[in-house]
């Protein structure tokens, strides 16, 4: 017996008879539900809980029908938040389509009916409102965990994970390698509480933020009367995490001389405080992270090779927001919920334009650049969603093609014949080879994608090694007969 697939819920607002038919038609492999009246459709909404809400807004020039519209709105959202709501209007109602963007609405859509865009339009809402779906549901699975906090759906992510509940038991030093603003700080909690030191002290520093002359008694501690101000005995910030976990941040700013120091921390678990010869034992796991290139530090000499193999005793990277496909409008949703929340604003969610924008943008600052945008957004936004304007963002423009995964498989496709006509120089046969076609295909895909294989012709020389008898890989997909896509090599 196969199991039962749950169908979206798309809810229909519609008096026209005859467009409220053809809609159910068009969307007949969703579960759809059609009514004809406000009333109507709140009591459906209250029942049913639908995924996405389309509805005609009415018309600028009847002032008494769009402002009945614009309440319905309103009640939709106070009912269901979650729920994605399209409007349809006419062409010269623009300023209509924008109340209704500002009250919350996901998208809106010009009459009349042309069903390629308007099915667009739709997917493109059912497929944020599973993003989001993905969201909470990897915030329950989560919640309980060490992980929480740290949101992510994309194979980096799920990869990163992993390797984060394998080494977190284990007694290890753990290396973590990211760009600034990635959240090594909350990996290096999560290594602590899932490991047998949860219950003991978690201690975070800052080898950056720490002046040189002050780091030494910060980690180490001293003895009373060791320099002028130690007024009493004090212990370090090693000494504090005895039988926890201690995170060194921004490891590769630590001075040479405490290097050394640290070094044997390391090798002899104890520690000395500054003033005094008596080592104390010391039970600590180091959990270290940087944002610099350790290998380029060592080569200049000004971080030492020893130190270096006892810290990357497990080395994990941490991919910047910019690798994590998808990810990116998941942290952004889940930052805009927290922080509307904590400053007790309505905000409801983000705009058409701002989830391009989100998506588009590279994000050099990775997650802390977009936690920064949403909350000044949140604070400056006056409507009740984010535009992409109130993140300091460019709308790249409307682009429905961006969550098509037909158009997302042709690209690839065309990227993969590309990849393997510069490889064969050119060499139709052996770019089939590659692809794993035969030449007939290819010439089709050719065709299909308008690639001029002359222009990857290139003297004659023998293929680079590491290419030779390898297939090209990915997204890439081989078109049948029937015009429909299945990948390579399948």
């Amino acid at each position: 017996m196969g199991v039962a697939v749950m169908r979206r819920k798309l809810l229909i607002l519609e008096d026209d008879r005859t467009l409220r038919r053809e809609l159910e038609v068009m969307f007949s492999d969703l579960e759809v539900t059609a009514t004809r009246t406000s009333d109507e459709t709140l009591g459906t909404v209250r029942r049913t809980e639908p995924d996405v809400v389309l509805f005609d807004l009415g018309v600028e020039r009847e002032p008494a029908q769009a402002a009945q519209g614009l309440e319905l709105l309103r009640q939709i959202l106070n009912l269901t938040p979650d729920v994605k709501l399209i409007a349809m209007i006419e062409h010269d109602a623009r300023e209509l389509a924008v109340a209704a963007v500002g009250l919350g609405a996901t998208d809106f859509y010009y009459k009349p009916l042309d069903r390629s865009v308007l099915g667009i339009v739709v997917r493109r809402a059912l497929r944020i409102r599973e993003l989001e779906e993905e969201n909470w549901q990897l915030r329950e699975r989560t919640g309980g965990m060490a992980l929480e906090g740290i949101i992510g759906v994309s194979d980096s992510m799920r990869s990163l994970g992993r390797a984060i509940e394998k080494v977190a038991p284990t007694k290890a030093t753990v290396l973590l390698l990211g760009e600034s603003g990635t959240g090594k700080e909350l990996l290096a909690r999560a290594l602590h509480q899932l490991s047998g030191r949860s219950d003991k002290p978690f201690v975070a520093i800052n080898c950056a933020a720490i002046p040189e002359t002050l780091l030494e008694s910060e980690l180490f501690g001293y003895e009373k009367g060791a320099f002028t101000g130690a007024a009493k005995r004090t212990a370090g910030k090693l000494e504090a995490a005895d039988g926890g976990t201690v995170f060194l941040d921004e490891i590769g700013e630590m001075p040479p001389a405490l290097q050394a120091k640290l070094l044997r921390v390391v090798q002899e678990r104890t520690v000395e405080r500054i003033g005094s010869r008596v080592p104390l034992a010391l039970d600590v796991r180091i959990v270290c992270a940087t944002n610099r290139d350790l290998q380029t530090l060592m080569g200049q000499g000004t971080f030492r090779e020893d130190l270096f193999y006892r810290l990357s005793e497990v080395t994990i990277r941490v991919p910047p927001l910019r690798e994590r496909q998808g990810d990116s409008l998941l942290v952004a949703q889940f930052a805009l919920q927290q922080i509307s929340a904590g400053f007790g604003k309505p905000t409801r969610g983000l705009a058409p334009d701002a989830i391009r924008a989100i998506q588009a943008h590279r994000w050099p600052g990775n997650v802390r650049e977009l936690e920064n945008r949403i909350k000044g957004a949140v604070i400056m936004a006056e409507g009740a969603v984010v535009t992409a304007g109130d993140l300091g963002l460019e709308d790249p423009g409307d682009d429905p093609e961006y969550l098509n995964l037909r158009v997302a498989r042709r690209r690839a496709e065309a990227q993969a014949v590309r990849q393997a006509l510069a490889v064969a120089r050119g060499n139709l046969s052996r770019a089939a080879e590659l692809l794993g076609v035969t030449r007939p295909t290819l010439y089709d895909l050719l065709g299909k994608h308008a690639i001029d294989s002359a222009q990857f012709v290139r003297p004659a020389g023998p293929v680079p090694e590491s290419a030779a008898g390898q297939r090209v890989t990915g997204a890439a997909a081989e078109s049948d007969s029937s015009g429909q896509n299945t990948k390579l090599g399948e």
